[in-house]
């Protein structure tokens, strides 16, 4: 059996309501365009904020997949 190899890229999600939100807005977008996700890993979460009060959560992931020949 032969190996594998795998390409990791870093995404920001976003979302108004939580991290996990921004994290699967990274995840589904990255996978429209993107062959054979395996794996993300949440590196940092952060807000923005606006007049004192928090405008969105970011999630900043790392995202693998299979590299293709």
């Amino acid at each position: 059996m032969a190996g594998s190899t795998y390409k990791i890229i870093e995404l920001v999600g976003t979302s108004d309501t939580s991290w996990e939100e921004a994290a699967k807005t990274a995840v589904e977008t990255a996978g429209e365009s993107l062959k054979d996700l395996r794996v993300a890993e949440i590196t940092k979460l952060d807000v923005t904020i606006e007049g004192g009060k928090i405008k969105a959560f970011r999630a900043r992931i790392n995202v693998s997949f299979k590299y293709q020949k």
